[in-house]
């Protein structure tokens, strides 16, 4: 029986409104999960490497490049691992970006085809996930114009989220035009920064450990750098939407891909490289670092920069999950609903160990993310055999195959718990493998088996 709850969701007149009419117009976008009409489509695949670029290029992800270092793979094994990580989590973020020109909305309304009305359930997850993104970077944005000002660090945060929110609340053609010129500015300016990190030290370090530690250690890495790049997934399509249908979907695929990986390649390899300097996951220890002074003081305005840049991707993608998950609220309202529950978020960050609760975070906030791919991408499949587009209001979604994504969703995560390896949860899998953690592929493998052979019996079911 077909989810009528589930289509009329997309429907509904408070998830539509004023949509961009093209490039530079930066009029504010009350439109929200709604498809797009395909009359209504502007832009070029191109734009997606910039709106994919900039919000990587932040101390969070050069933070998380020390890491490896951490960990005690040295330079080589730790470059060797992230790029391993980040270009397998890129790929899949590429692959769902392709489906925004196709159907018009976003990746969590998409949704709704495999899971129906328990959409909500992965809703729920990627708005919390996005508030949880928009506190982690939002920290060090808040450090830096603490230490920049010297306010109270509480007025500092309340700047930078006042920023992005205003942004996020415009939307998505303000977003693009913003990352565009991050883009151009971060990379100029980390390039300054790589030059003082790196420089007067050692940078090819030999690994710190050896034999199942060393092995151990490396596919942890492999994992943290897939998790930075997969945490985008449920979010792909948000930032590809107005493309017309006719795009190339490789020409999406790649750039989208090729923003995500060359910018993690590029500041977590300054991370790696410059580990021992850095160690200290603070703004004021990136200063200190840049040796105060005109330089120290661009460190901590581009960091409060970087942050925004990243935080609106957040605000945008958080506004959408709030729609999607039922909640009647126009799209720039949510936008800023999630800007303020990332205040407390970030005031609780800044009262503890910080590289401590960023590991967690960076861990936790995505294991659900594979299982959500292999159900909504067999989903797909079994959809668009051949057509060029689809409107996802119009597709019905059986309550009984609603209900069982859901249950594999479950069941899924519960199975990669035993493989996950936090300060908060370490397996046991993941402590006799000397802390490797393959939760992840854990995760999309029994999502995909057991979602898969459910489609499968029932389709052959269905033709007999």
């Amino acid at each position: 029986m077909p989810d009528e709850g589930a289509r009329s969701a997309l429907t509904e007149s408070t998830f539509s409104g004023h949509r961009p009419a093209k490039a530079g117009d930066l009029s504010v976008e009350t439109h929200g999960i709604a498809p797009i009409g395909e009359d209504q489509r502007y832009g070029t695949p191109g734009r997606l490497f910039t709106v994919w670029f900039a919000p990587q290029v932040n101390v969070a992800s050069l933070f998380s490049g020390t890491l490896a270092i951490v960990l005690g793979l040295g330079f080589w094994l730790g470059l060797l691992a992230m790029m391993i990580g980040t270009v397998l989590g890129s790929m899949i973020v590429g692959y769902l970006s392709t489906w925004g020109p196709r159907t018009g909305t976003g990746q969590l309304p998409n949704a709704r085809m495999a899971f129906g009305g328990t959409v909500v359930i992965p809703g729920v997850l990627q708005w919390l996930s996005s508030i949880a993104w928009t506190g982690l970077v939002g920290l060090f944005g808040g450090e830096a114009l603490q230490a920049l000002l010297g306010i109270p660090f509480w007025t500092a945060v309340l700047i930078v989220l006042g920023v992005q929110g205003v942004v996020g609340f415009f939307g998505y053609e303000l977003i693009h035009r913003v990352q565009a010129v991050l883009s151009v500015v971060l990379f100029v300016t980390f390039v300054v920064f790589a030059v003082k990190l790196v420089g007067g030290h050692q940078i090819i370090t030999p690994p710190a450990v050896s034999g199942a530690d060393l092995a151990g250690a490396f596919v942890l890495e492999v994992t943290i750098a897939f998790s930075l790049a997969v945490s985008w997934a449920s979010y792909a399509a948000d930032f590809s939407r107005y493309l017309p249908v006719e795009s190339s979907r490789i020409k999406v695929f790649g750039f989208t891909v090729a923003g995500l990986v060359l910018s993690y390649t590029f500041i977590q390899g300054i991370g790696i490289a410059a580990a021992d300097v850095i160690g200290e996951h603070t703004a004021e220890g990136m200063r200190a670092v840049m040796g105060g002074g005109l330089l120290g003081a661009l460190a901590l305005v581009i960091i409060a920069v970087a942050s925004i840049g990243s935080g609106v991707m957040n605000d945008y993608s958080g506004s959408l999950a709030l729609q999607t998950i039922g909640v009647r609220v126009r799209r720039p309202v949510s936008a800023v609903i999630v800007t303020a529950l990332a205040f407390a978020l970030i005031l609780w960050l800044n009262a503890a160990d910080t590289a401590t609760r960023f590991l967690d975070i960076l861990l936790l906030v995505s294991y659900w993310v594979p299982a959500f791919v292999a159900v909504v991408v067999i989903d797909w499949a079994l959809r668009i055999r051949g057509r060029a587009s689809l409107n996802p209001a119009e597709e019905p979604t059986d309550r009984r195959d609603a209900a069982v994504a859901l249950v594999v969703f479950v069941v899924a995560y519960v199975a990669a718990i035993p493989f996950m390896n936090t300060s908060l949860l370490q397996g046991p899998v993941a402590v006799a493998w000397h802390g490797a953690d393959i939760a992840y592929y854990v995760n999309l493998l029994v999502a995909a088996v057991l979602y898969g052979g459910y489609r499968l019996v029932r389709r052959r079911g269905e033709s007999v």
